[in-house]
């Protein structure tokens, strides 16, 4: 039952991080704090387009919007980003694996062949 809010965590960063535009946004936000406006100087988008994408980037915990006198920047929250990575951690030891069995395997054949090609 614990698993529960960090599985549903987990699908609002999925589905946040699904659209190109959001992961350009993020992309962007790497470089530092900006604001609606500023974001969507690289896109053929309007600013309430733009804040659509930065409402679902808040929900999965992505970006966190300020406030400066007028401006509203928004901010990367990369920390959300740890539980994708300790999520896809578990997968990429299952593939290791699997690639280690199969690199074996092909050595076990390749002896094979090679042991047959001098009993000839």
């Amino acid at each position: 039952m614990n698993e529960a809010p960090a599985t549903d965590q987990l699908s609002l960063i999925f589905a946040a991080l699904a659209d190109p535009t959001r992961r350009a946004i993020l992309a962007r936000l790497t470089a530092g704090e900006a604001t609606v406006k500023e974001l969507t100087e690289p896109f053929e988008m309007s600013g309430p387009a733009i804040s659509k994408h930065l409402r679902v980037l808040e929900r999965a915990g992505l970006i966190e919007r300020g406030r400066d006198a007028q401006r509203r920047p928004s901010m990367l929250r990369a920390a959300p980003l740890q539980q994708v990575s300790r999520w896809t951690e578990e997968y990429r030891r299952f593939w290791d694996a699997s690639y280690r069995n199969l690199d074996d395997y092909l050595v076990t054949l390749q002896s094979k062949e090679q042991n047959n090609g001098h009993h000839q």
